[in-house]
């Protein structure tokens, strides 16, 4: 019996997957506990337009992701920070000081967990960082911190 799964079913399939399973599985287990429903000819047409959207849906955030990566791609953000004995700073510089300072200067509201600083800013200088902006799509930024 061919089925459509609407959820992720170990060592049968994952969900929108279309699996050919024995008829007892399917009404005993699969219908029984919604994760599937029965692969009719008007099912398939609405998997099809479901899996049409979601991949339109896809391209048009990784597109959104693509244009804020070449806004931000090798930008500098400054950051004044108190400075104490020989160049160090009062405490470091979060990620989400560098989310707060690019929305200032770009308008751009980042999540401040997609922001990855190759170290611990603990110094003035300039520091590398990288945001995930999608799961293909990553920008590099320079973050620069100066005394106050």
């Amino acid at each position: 019996m061919k089925v459509i799964l609407t959820a992720d079913v170990p060592k049968v399939g994952k969900r929108g997957d279309v699996v050919d399973v024995k008829s007892g599985y399917a009404h005993n287990f699969l219908f029984k506990n919604d994760v599937a429903i029965e692969a009719t000819k008007a099912n398939l047409k609405k998997l099809a337009e479901q899996q049409a959207q979601e991949a339109e849906d896809r391209a048009y955030e990784k597109a959104q992701a693509e244009a804020i990566a070449n806004t931000l791609n090798d930008q500098r953000i400054v950051i004044k920070g108190k400075e104490g004995a020989g160049g160090k700073l009062f405490g470091t510089i979060t990620n989400k000081e560098v989310a707060e300072h690019i929305k200032a200067a770009y308008n751009i509201d980042l999540d401040k967990r997609k922001i990855v600083l190759e170290e611990k800013i603990k110094d003035l200088g300039t520091y590398n960082a990288t945001i995930k902006l999608h799961p293909e799509v990553k920008a590099a930024i320079k973050v620069q911190v100066i005394a106050e």
